[in-house]
């Protein structure tokens, strides 16, 4: 009796199973049922674990206000067809996207990725609203479409040859740009190439002389036309019928949507010998502000979701084109 006592235990022991469980009798005990117990232990643990997990994010997850609370948008990597005909809130992706951006390893799909340029006497000017409005935009892009998004800022000089490995730029505040030679010849390649230029955040004549002038140096050869709004870009993903102008964020508390003599907001482009769309202009507007305080409750939705469309439309016809 001891020795089959002895040997029972010595088999659990090699199979990793619990001595004491071997030793009720000296019979053998099917595998199965020893496991049993174990995997109902098991399944108890996970169901703790997950009732705890969501209880913490519903804790930590403040409740959207009635005024800003919409139906849908709640799962990551949606085109969103009936949010595109219903509207949603900017500010409600930034607080479900806090803390869960996804961060695989290797590089990312895509990657927003902002020009620096050379400046005349705004020394700097490349950098207004970086990074806060590029890592909040890529946030809320990260949540309405199936793009593995870079989280993190992106900023590149236009004659740096990595430059081809980013289809989309954005470059913003250019009514002062002053151009390298190898910055013209930089970017020239660039959009010859297949990228794709977004300007934005830049207002009235005086500052519009000033980019024409310098993007001529780039394209002289090309004329800058409006885009009309049944062009690709303006439907996307989202079908836009209406150009806004978003103001600076603090120009609307002070009661206005202008800045100098740009009353009226502009879409303007310009074209390579194919067709193909190269350079965006948004004139007398200031998307790149609406991404930066899209979270705050006070800013303007109409504002903060028209710039999310517009953007979101420019990164996919970028990818796409």
């Amino acid at each position: 009796m001891l020795e089959c006592l002895c040997y029972a235990a010595f088999e659990s022991g090699k199979r990793g199973l619990p001595v004491t469980l071997a030793l009720i009798t000296s019979g053998r005990i099917p595998l199965e049922q020893l496991m049993r117990p174990l995997r109902v232990m098991l399944i108890v643990v996970v169901g703790l674990a997950l009732v705890g997990a969501v209880v913490a994010v519903r804790l930590s997850t403040p409740e959207p206000s009635q005024e800003t609370t919409t139906s849908g948008l709640t799962e990551p990597g949606v085109f969103a067809a009936q949010q595109a005909q219903q509207g949603f809130d900017p500010r409600q992706l930034l607080d479900q996207g806090r803390g869960s951006i996804k961060s695989p390893a290797g590089p990312h799909e895509f990657y927003f990725t902002r020009a620096i340029y050379s400046s005349g006497w705004g020394y700097g000017r490349w950098a207004v609203d970086y990074p806060k409005a590029d890592r909040q935009f890529m946030t809320i892009v990260n949540r309405l479409i199936d793009v593995d998004g870079s989280p993190s800022e992106n900023a590149i000089r236009l004659d740096d040859p990595e430059i081809r490995k980013f289809p989309f730029l954005y470059a913003l505040e250019v009514g002062d740009i002053a151009l390298s030679p190898a910055e013209v010849t930089g970017l020239r390649d660039y959009l010859l190439a297949g990228g794709f230029l977004v300007i934005d955040d830049f207002w009235g004549s005086w500052q519009w002389a000033n980019f024409e002038q310098q993007i001529r140096q780039v394209f002289p050869e090309h004329p800058i036309i409006e885009v009309p709004l049944d062009h690709p870009v303006f439907n996307t993903v989202y079908r836009i019928s209406e150009v806004i102008q978003v103001p600076a964020y603090g120009n609307y508390w002070g009661g206005r949507t202008w800045e100098q003599d740009g009353f009226e907001a502009h879409v303007r482009g310009i074209f390579d010998d194919k067709g193909r769309l190269m350079v965006l202009i948004n004139w007398n507007t200031d998307l790149g502000d609406a991404w930066e305080w899209a979270e705050r409750p006070e800013y303007p939705l109409k504002f903060s979701t028209f710039a999310v469309e517009m953007g979101i439309n420019f990164i996919v016809y970028a990818m796409s084109h």
